[in-house]
């Protein structure tokens, strides 16, 4: 289904198809294979069942090993057999099986697969719902969850039909491509002949652009994110929110017709839509005055029910506004906006660096602290060494010397680096190129770029122009996202990277951006209208609204969204910390 406001979209494909297939196969491997008849969640205490057979569903995890060890070792104890059936989803590793076995358990329990490696979230949102695979592959280089990504793709392929044009920029994107390409190759005949239904995919890796991910997001979305935390497309409002003492798991998607109107918004909007939406209900429900019994009965049978539905969406989306307005007053939101405007620009950046000793003295909150110095130092190509020390003893004072593992991460993974010898010259750069024509400052960004092996956000952000006080593309207040102008048209409508080789340079992928276009004949002029984006390391809700946004202005498009995970500036940092809440 396309989205009600979108009479020009192109009509979606059905994901439903997955839930069904992975419904099914789960179906059989519990009642078929292992006749399970009752479900406990997997938690850190001992199972509590009479059953002499224990089936556990898992996340291929060394801790979810560790468990499963521990209770069967316990029930060796008390001298009771059972038997045990270990089912990894969506894959099983061989790391778990070394534990099982080290556990002194291998013997004892039979594994299998269950293939659910693609989760809809809503109409245009596919999540593998795999927020380790961040920290796995961009911090520790781990490249297991790799293949999944190839195998989730390949059936994507199967069910939607061949991708006839394929474009990808990174390391990881192009190791996840060529897999998908030899099991595409081992199993040709599933997809021969096949009309496409989906005509563009881009793969994405997330260290591509950290940049879009650290801002603050500022729609509505991107807020209740941040602010209470969505977890596979629900969400648990509080007492806060629901003005009752009890918490309330609510479904946000296209099916819930307040959210979806304003999902995309800035916040700065959502009142005012929320405040005439109560007008417009409030008039429905006064039509029954005056009527007669005929079409009070048909008001009562048709439309009470559905305005009583969209009644108390209403009021949990309202409270959920005040409760974030209330959090944001309290953070000083507006001066953290224009502090991250500022970094964006590159101007006053002394002011934004004791605006961010300042929150660290505060002890404001360890993971937005970070997230302040990670932005502070991928605009400025790393911290000079001075600013680098001072950050990180005021940090470690303020919050705690086991820190210190987590700047040795956030330094491996490209996030808070120190400028080395030769980096120090962006500085200069600076403040040479704001004392002369852009064209003249393009020329010394380049100069320095020689010279100096660098991050180079600001050259790409000034060929690029990413930085604006008004966008065409909403999402990070004044800030473009990277993605947002490679898809508006540069990649799509040349059908490959040419024209973008000095952007591709500065963003250290020259060798990791690839076009394949292979199948295009057989695709439709209406599956050409369907972009597919895969985002390797997870994709913010900015990121997904802009590019919503994207698809109405730029030719009538429609974007698609597959994830390894949904994450935001928080998550990026716990991800990255060695201090768990």
């Amino acid at each position: 289904m396309a989205f009600p406001h979108r009479p020009d979209a192109p009509e979606l494909p059905d994901f439903s198809m997955l839930k069904r297939l992975a419904r099914d196969q789960l179906i059989y491997l519990l009642e078929q294979q292992h006749e399970v008849d009752k479900l406990y969640k997997v938690e850190n205490k001992p199972a509590l069942s009479s059953s002499e057979q224990l089936c556990f569903l898992v996340r291929p995890r060394i801790k979810n090993m560790r468990y499963i060890a521990s209770l069967v070792n316990a029930d060796k104890v008390a001298g009771r057999t059972r038997k045990y059936k270990v089912i990894f989803s969506p894959q099983k590793f061989y790391a778990c099986e070394m534990v099982l076995e080290e556990e002194g358990i291998y013997g004892d329990v039979s594994c299998d697969e269950w293939a659910f490696s693609l989760l809809p979230l809503d109409v245009d949102l596919l999540s593998m719902e795999l927020p380790e695979f961040f920290r796995d592959y961009f911090l520790e280089g781990d490249q297991r969850w790799i293949n999944t990504v190839a195998q989730a793709l390949h059936l994507l392929s199967t069910l939607y039909g061949p991708f006839p044009n394929c474009y990808g920029i990174g390391r990881c994107a192009k190791m996840a491509y060529e897999l998908w390409r030899k099991l595409e190759e081992e199993e040709d005949g599933e997809t021969k002949g096949r009309r496409p239904e989906i005509g563009h995919i881009f793969l994405l890796d997330r260290d591509v652009d950290f940049v879009t991910a650290l801002c603050s997001q500022v729609v509505y979305e991107g807020l209740v994110d941040d602010t209470f935390r969505i977890k596979c497309g629900s969400v648990d409002f509080g007492p806060e929110v629901t003005s009752s003492d009890k918490s309330l798991k609510v479904l946000l998607n296209a099916e819930d017709k307040v959210f979806h109107e304003i999902r995309n918004e800035h916040f700065s909007n959502v009142f005012g839509f929320l405040s005439q939406k109560a007008r417009n209900l409030q008039a429905q429900y006064d039509r029954r005055r005056g009527m007669d019994i005929k079409q009070m009965k048909n008001f009562v049978s048709q439309e009470l029910k559905g305005l009583k539905q969209e009644h108390r969406l209403l009021s949990l989306h309202i409270g959920a506004c005040e409760s974030i307005m209330k959090k944001k007053t309290k953070q000083d939101f507006q001066e953290l906006i224009k502090t991250e405007h500022a970094l964006l620009e590159g101007f006053n950046i002394r002011e934004s660096t004791s605006y961010i000793e300042e929150h660290i003295d505060r002890q404001v909150s360890p993971i937005e602290s970070l997230r302040l110095m990670c932005l502070l130092s991928i605009t400025e190509n790393g911290l000079i060494p001075k600013d680098y020390r001072s950050l990180k003893t005021q940090y470690l004072q303020s919050y705690g010397p086991e820190h210190l593992l987590t700047f040795s991460n956030l330094r491996r993974a490209g996030l808070l680096t120190e400028q080395g010898p030769g980096d120090t010259l962006t500085a200069v750069e600076s403040k040479v190129s704001k004392l002369v024509t852009d064209k003249a400052a393009g020329k010394i960004t380049d100069a320095f770029s020689s010279l100096a092996k660098r991050s180079n956000f600001r050259a790409i952000s000034k060929k690029l122009n990413l930085v604006c006080g008004t966008g065409m593309v909403r999402g990070v207040g004044g800030f473009i996202p990277l993605w947002s102008t490679f898809l508006g048209g540069n990649v799509l409508e040349r059908r490959s990277w040419q024209g973008l080789d000095e952007v591709v340079r500065l963003l250290n992928c020259g060798d990791f951006a690839f076009t394949d276009m292979t199948k295009e004949d057989k695709a439709s002029s209406e599956s050409l209208r369907l972009i597919l984006v895969v985002f390797l390391g997870g994709c913010t809700f900015s990121e997904i609204s802009a590019l919503r946004f994207l698809g109405r202005e730029k030719g009538k498009r429609e974007f698609i969204f597959l994830t390894t995970a949904v994450t935001n500036s928080a998550r990026l940092m716990e991800a990255m910390s060695e201090v768990k809440a």
